[in-house]
């Protein structure tokens, strides 16, 4: 599996946040955090906008660093990503995301 799939099996080489750090684009910061508050109801800054994939080493997003219970639990569990656990079809955390992203959900079924 490519390293840029993430545990819940988002591509993070298509994520905005991803290309906004790597290309160092403030203006593409500023749009990702944007989109985001509104999408999520809460407060987030340019500045928080930087990460440089879920599993790779590096810049993470706070959400993504310590928050997001989908990558706690697969670090947890010592998993690739969560298309190697078990639970998988059943699992209430990951399925807020690949409950409506079929990419994701295939992502991680076709490891």
């Amino acid at each position: 599996m490519k390293k840029l799939i993430a545990y819940c099996g988002l591509d993070c080489e298509a994520c905005d946040a991803r290309k906004a750090t790597l290309n160092d684009d403030n203006e593409l910061r500023q749009k990702v955090a944007r989109q985001w508050s509104e999408m999520n109801g809460v407060e987030i800054t340019p500045e928080m906008i930087n990460c440089e994939g879920c599993r790779l080493d590096g810049a993470k997003t706070p959400f993504c660093d310590s928050l997001c219970p989908i990558r706690q639990c697969a670090l947890g569990k010592k998993h690739e990503t969560c298309g190697a656990c078990a639970d998988l079809d059943k699992c209430q955390t990951v399925s807020m995301v690949i409950s409506n992203n079929a990419e994701a959900r295939d992502n991680l079924k076709n490891k």
